[in-house]
């Protein structure tokens, strides 16, 4: 068969396909192109367009092209209905490469301003592989739009959540506002149903317990439960053994501040993290140089001194310490240097690859207060809690725990500070039920409250189970004042009753440092765990069925880079509190 002949039967077929168009060719670059270009640049739209339009008229081999700049002008200008009318001339097939998927996204963008998402949302259905950077959050951005305006709220925010991994600065804000916009428009019930159907590493659930918080709800957290300690010995071959995962940090930045409201509580934690370095018995090459900055006393403080220590040759940085610092940095985008930070963050934030978040969460004892209530077959409970901040965390991460594990919350009160008479809370919160086999109290409140609490709550005749956070307990043996706290629960970092193993015992710790006493002894713990968990960050971050074995619970890494403890237990007896049990959790629902 003669050449052409072959050529004249293939334009049939593709005919019948969709067109044997000629595409268009790949401009030149002119200086009246540059011209155009640069008024593009500049920001002068409408000027770019009108010269684009120009160019499309004098080339028409490039008449598509031009045309598309046009209207991409003209979107920016923000007059889409222009838009739509200098692209209505323009025939998709002919266009080449990188400008049929821009015709597309354009397209789509006009379609939503019309109302028509779901048009939208078939033009947006382009593959990632083909589009640059720029166009595939472009895609994203617009069919979060899309699915929005379809109502689909929930895949409108999974789809700004994987956005939100490739954005920085006010774009970033923006979309995180939208995110958690989007998903508080949805009640709280629809939010804890969807969330508690995802794993337990689906990137949006972190948004889904932000929302839920500005509702005054929380998400059942999704207790780690691994079972293998991190550093086990293995030979490398040969009489070489090294620690499994371990990493070692070789210049250390300490952040913290050196003033302010919560110099004492940096001074226990920097006192805990050089204890451990100090007990740790590696050579000095591996055990590291650490050098302390000052945090100061607001967030864009923290950032700078980050800054700093990684322009002074800092591999690892540990810090800074407050919710909005640690979000802040986060913000940040890719972080030059890991960062182990001593607190959560509580806009949503979460670490940038290769770091980790921890910090002394109520959420983590609400949760599993609500776990080991469930385990002894508890199904009925009342909430008493104090006011502050991290009563209310605690007892809303309580709450969300024990209804998800089949529990009912039936009473709540508040304890207020300077309240001395809480029999009218008692009756309130308790109820009928005070002496029900099945039902148990969980508060969360400081010692000097829990010590009026507690014998009231015998006046009264309540007689089930009393489960509690840490900070009923100060931390200081005390039988004389303790002993109103009899029979009370808590749950608590195991360091404080020298029930970790591998760590120096807090006896001989009390003796020479002052700040491992009374209620810096959990903050001093922290600093043991911070300096134990540098050289696994890594490790547990990649291997979620890991933990290491630290002062202030058994540590593990969700897939977030979230440090979850989980807490030993003990009991007030003869006012001394003892522990009475090893990490017990519920692997179920209740029976």
């Amino acid at each position: 068969m003669p050449v052409n002949s072959r050529g004249v039967l293939l334009c049939l077929l593709l005919s019948l396909l969709g067109g044997c168009a000629t595409l268009d060719t790949v401009p030149t670059q002119t200086p009246q192109v540059g011209a155009a270009d640069a008024l593009f640049e500049r920001g002068d739209f409408r000027a770019a367009a009108d010269a684009y339009l120009q160019l499309a008229k004098a080339d028409s081999n490039a008449r598509g092209h031009y045309r598309l700049r046009a209207a991409e002008a003209l979107r920016e200008e923000g007059d889409l209905a222009a838009a739509a009318d200098t692209l209505s001339d323009v025939r998709r097939k002919r266009l080449a490469g990188e400008d049929a998927y821009r015709f597309d996204l354009l397209s789509a963008e006009i379609a939503l301003n019309r109302q028509q998402p779901a048009d939208a949302l078939a033009l947006l259905a382009l593959p990632d592989s083909a589009l640059s950077p720029a166009l595939v959050l472009r895609r994203l951005e617009l069919t979060a739009r899309a699915q929005q305006a379809t109502g689909d709220r929930f895949a409108a925010a999974r789809t700004r959540a994987v956005l939100d991994r490739s954005l920085s600065g006010p774009d970033r804000e923006n979309n995180r506002r939208e995110i958690v916009d989007t998903l508080t428009t949805l009640d709280a019930a629809a939010l804890k149903q969807r969330g508690g159907e995802l794993p337990p590493n689906d990137l949006l659930r972190p948004w889904i317990e932000r929302a839920l918080r500005k509702q005054g709800q929380a998400l059942p957290l999704a207790l780690q439960r691994p079972s293998r300690p991190v550093g086990t010995l293995q030979q490398d071959g040969g009489d070489r053994w090294s620690r499994e995962g371990y990493s070692a940090a070789h210049k250390v930045a300490l952040l913290l501040p050196a003033s302010g409201a919560l110099k004492n509580a940096a001074a226990a934690i920097r006192d805990g993290f050089f204890a451990a370095w100090f007990n740790d018995t590696n050579a000095p090459p591996e055990r590291g140089e650490v050098k302390i900055y000052d945090s100061g006393q607001s967030s864009e403080d923290a950032v700078a001194a980050y800054r700093r220590a990684v322009e002074d040759g800092a591999d690892r940085v540990v810090g800074p310490l407050t919710r909005e610092a640690v979000g802040l940095l986060f913000e940040q985008g890719g972080l030059r240097v890991p960062v182990l930070a001593l607190n959560q963050a509580d806009n949503g934030a979460t670490p940038p690859p290769g770091s980790i978040a921890f910090g002394l969460l109520p959420d983590t004892e609400g949760a599993q207060a609500a776990e080991r209530m469930a385990s002894q077959g508890i199904r009925e409970a009342a909430v008493i809690a104090a006011t502050d901040d991290w009563a209310e965390r605690a007892a809303l991460a309580f709450r969300a725990q024990f209804e998800s594990l089949g529990g009912a919350v039936v009473g709540e009160a508040r304890v207020k500070e300077g309240d001395v008479n809480y029999s009218g809370l008692i009756r309130q919160s308790v109820g009928s039920f005070a002496t029900a086999s099945n039902a148990g109290v969980f508060i969360s409140m400081r010692p000097q409250q829990a010590r009026l609490l507690m014998p009231q709550l015998k006046l009264a005749g309540v007689s089930i189970p009393v489960m509690a956070t840490s900070h009923v307990y100060s931390g200081t043996l005390n039988p004389g004042l303790d002993r109103d706290l009899d029979g009370l629960e808590f749950c608590d970092a195991p360091w404080l009753f020298d029930a970790s193993a591998g760590l120096p015992p807090r006896d001989q710790l009390l003796r020479g440092i002052e700040s491992a006493r009374g209620t810096g002894a959990r903050l001093f713990a922290l600093g043991l765990d911070a300096y134990s968990l540098l050289p696994y960050m890594d490790w547990l971050g990649t291997h979620p069925d890991s933990y290491l074995p630290g002062a202030t619970g058994q540590l593990a890494s969700d897939s977030f880079g979230r440090v979850h403890r989980l807490l030993t237990w003990a009991r007030f007896e003869n006012g001394v509190a003892r522990p009475v049990s090893g990490l017990t959790l519920s692997d179920g629902r209740m029976p």
